[in-house]
């Protein structure tokens, strides 16, 4: 099997949100590092968004900084749609 030397590492980005304050980073790596977060988050339920410009962009702040106000509407929308899945889960739980 041949690998593709040119495919870029992965990258994620892991956010906290709390209702009371802006979504800040709470993990964010390349490669391995990437990997782990991916892995932790699936192992926890925690929803996946694939987006790599968002992406690309959250991953230049540190650690704890909060999502600039130019991400608000797209993060907000990622939070929506993730409120959205979660509420459906409870509803058919309770069926």
């Amino acid at each position: 099997m041949m690998t593709d030397d040119t495919q870029k590492p992965a990258l994620a980005v892991a956010l906290t949100y709390d209702e009371q304050s802006p979504p800040h980073v709470a993990a964010s790596g390349r490669g391995l590092i990437a990997e782990e977060i991916l892995r932790i988050a699936r192992e926890h339920g925690v929803m996946i968004h694939e987006d790599p410009a968002l992406v690309e962009s959250l991953i230049q702040l540190e650690l704890g900084q909060e999502i600039p106000e130019n991400l608000y509407k797209a993060i907000a929308e990622v939070i929506s749609f993730a409120y959205s899945l979660r509420d459906g889960e409870l509803q058919r739980s309770d069926d």
